[in-house]
């Protein structure tokens, strides 16, 4: 059976502590001898003996993984799913991995979107009919700066008293680099989030492209497609600007969105124009369109054909489009389109 370095070193001083704290005529020597024993163990080698290097590597094929041709990530040789538990007892390390993983996965999306959407990523102008939103990204992570601390000389402080509290000043700092090299054994670099001007939130995101691009915009008709929290930014944006969305919208469709008209304060203007405007397709193993009841008093309800929730805006995709067409051709011709009827939605037989 193999013992870890760590077993062999902290069993004798976990001896010492229960020894001193039984008390005896040398005890201020044994405290002395196990802190001049600790300050002598190199942690950073000790922690390093148990934690594999942060060193990861930046393709997917450094990972050994790869998309197969239905879009799921799957071992090169082995064909399993990604395993977030890859070395056992080592969480942060297992941690690290998978944002680094994320990280790759996240820029093939990106090239995804640009090679086969034809999509083109751009700050602005913005002058096309498709915007993407992306209210998931409201910061970025830069090195925290040393902080640099002033204090008084204390030259009118008695000797005494300036020697104790420089004393008191080591010692906090030795429990502290103590306990830092436990906490981030590889130094890391310490990170802040810089959060970004006016796009703090998914609901500061969705008001500021509302306001620099779509309202700037010459679409007469303009549809949402909102997902899970999406569509709480959503009626937050209603909130805001009330006026502006219902002259420019002509119909919204939620996926499975977890808005919230009584906790979000929406007052009965919004709902009302929520119920004739909107259609919120959810997760449910029932068939496409099928009415969902709901317990709010907003949009309705209807399945998007999947019980699972990352699924349903892929899945509702038809019946949105053909809701879209609908609420069109009722705007051009005055008339608003029957939400509560079945008649915009696709039969599951035709699909």
């Amino acid at each position: 059976m193999s013992i870890s370095l760590s077993s062999l070193i902290f069993l004798p001083i976990w001896i010492n502590v229960a020894e001193i704290q039984q008390g005896g005529p040398d005890e201020k020597e044994k405290t002395t001898a196990l802190k001049d024993l600790l300050s002598r163990i190199d942690l950073d080698e000790l922690m390093k003996k148990d934690e594999p290097p942060l060193d990861f590597p930046d393709t997917l094929e450094g990972f050994e993984y790869a998309f197969n041709e239905k879009g799921q990530l799957r071992h090169i040789k082995t064909g399993e799913p990604f395993v977030f538990n890859y070395r056992e007892d080592l969480h942060r390390w297992n941690q690290k991995r998978y944002e680094a993983l994320g990280e790759i996965i996240t820029k093939y999306v990106y090239e995804l979107l640009e090679k086969d959407c034809n999509l083109q990523k751009i700050s602005i102008p913005e002058g096309y009919g498709v915007i993407v939103l992306n209210p998931n990204e409201n910061y970025i992570e830069v090195e925290k700066p040393k902080m640099h601390k002033w204090s008084s000389d204390g030259t009118d402080e008695p000797a005494e008293k300036r020697e104790r509290r420089d004393k008191v000043s080591k010692e906090t700092k030795k429990r502290r680099d103590f306990y830092e090299k436990y906490r981030n054994p590889q130094k890391e670099k310490e990170m802040m989030q810089l959060f970004i001007r006016e796009n703090g939130s998914p609901e500061e995101h969705a008001i500021y492209v509302w306001d620099h691009f779509i309202a700037q915009s010459a679409a007469e008709n303009v549809f949402f497609v909102a997902h899970s929290y999406g569509g709480l930014a959503f009626v937050e944006l209603m909130i805001q600007r009330e006026a502006d969305v219902k002259s420019k919208v002509t119909a919204v469709a939620l996926t499975d969105s977890v808005h919230n008209v009584w906790h979000q304060e929406a007052g009965k203007t919004i709902r009302e124009w929520m119920r004739e405007n909107c259609c919120n397709w959810v997760s449910s193993s029932e068939p496409l369109d099928t009415s969902v009841e709901s317990m709010l008093p907003d949009c309705p309800r209807v399945s998007a054909g999947t019980d699972r929730h990352e699924l349903t805006s892929w899945k509702s995709f038809p019946s949105i489009f053909k809701f879209f067409a609908e609420a069109s051709e009722a705007k051009s011709s005055s008339q608003k389109p029957a939400l509560t009827r079945r008649s915009h939605r696709i039969k599951h037989e035709e699909l």
